[in-house]
């Protein structure tokens, strides 16, 4: 296959057809780009936008955020889920003033040396905040490289060096032109070449695809199902935090009590929260936000 051909194929493709987001107008800054691409992390895009747009307009810069509580980040985050990635964007905006005088760097490195910030993430700013040539390697991009290249129907649950490496060599010299490229993989995966119902009639690239050309042999293995929620840790977690991001100041224990009736589990999440720094004692069996108060000492977490 030929590396420019499939670029400029896929690149092609996505200036005609890809979706309308915030953070691809042009002239976008890199913090917003940041927080879009944490945001985006395990969250579909239609629960994104409203967080997203919310939160650049209380904190459209890292330095305001980094003025704020951790509290007031972890109320901002609502009920996006995950919501240790609110604590790791404010402490990235704290490393972002301290380090780098409230500017997002432009150097990899130094993007991979933020907080919480990882191989992706890192390259996803670089690339689309900084017009810079890396690979942007999600599960989507994963997916399609693996299909197109490989001919496989499934690259695995995680990214490997060879992932990164098999994307690098499709990306143009150009590092401009490189950039629109990762976006455009990307979007491709998100919305033609999916998981379960890919659209490869739909697809700029049917034409050269090692899996379509293959008769898309289906995995192997089973195909990995959605993760369940209703009456695991997380939702008890989720609970707990909705008590504590409602309440002005600390939240007696008995108040907690009542969000879930299992005791064991009820704890186990709270012991949770208050070790991931979520959730901080405030004294006398009562919690609270991280952040939101002065420190008390722990009191036992035992049901």
């Amino acid at each position: 296959m030929s590396e420019h051909t499939f670029a400029t194929l896929v690149s092609r493709w996505y200036e005609r057809n890809a979706r309308d987001l915030p953070w691809r107008v042009p002239g976008v800054g890199a913090w917003a780009i940041l927080v879009s691409e944490v945001m985006l992390q395990q969250t579909p895009v239609v629960r994104v936008l409203p967080a997203y747009e919310a939160w650049l307009a209380r904190w459209p810069t890292p330095a305001a955020l980094a003025a704020d509580t951790p509290a007031e980040a972890i109320r901002m985050w609502g009920r996006l889920g995950y919501p240790r990635r609110a604590m790791r964007l404010h402490d990235c905006a704290v490393a972002i003033v301290e380090r780098h005088g409230g500017e997002v760097p432009d150097r990899l490195e130094q993007l991979l040396a933020l907080p919480g910030v990882g191989t992706y993430t890192a390259r996803a700013v670089a690339a689309f905040a900084y017009g810079q040539r890396h690979p942007v390697v999600d599960t989507n991009v994963r997916r399609v490289v693996c299909r197109a290249v490989a001919g496989e129907p499934d690259a695995g649950p995680a990214t490997r060096p060879a992932d990164l490496v098999a994307t690098e060599e499709l990306l143009p010299v150009e590092p401009a032109a490189a950039a629109l490229a990762s976006a455009a993989f990307m979007e491709l995966g998100a919305v033609v070449c999916t998981a379960r119902s890919p659209r490869c009639a739909a697809c700029p690239v049917e034409s050269i695809c090692a899996w379509r050309a293959s008769g898309q042999v289906a995995p192997a293995g089973p195909t990995r199902r959605p993760q369940r929620y209703a009456g695991t840790d997380r939702q008890v977690r989720g609970l707990l935090l909705a008590v504590l991001r409602e309440a002005s100041g600390p939240v007696p224990r008995q108040r907690l009590d009542q969000v879930w009736t299992d005791d064991v589990q009820r704890s186990r999440a709270l012991a949770g929260l208050v070790t991931d720094g979520l959730v901080e004692p405030a004294g006398g069996e009562s919690f609270r936000l991280a952040g939101d108060g002065p420190p008390t000492p722990a009191p036992a977490l035992d049901a």
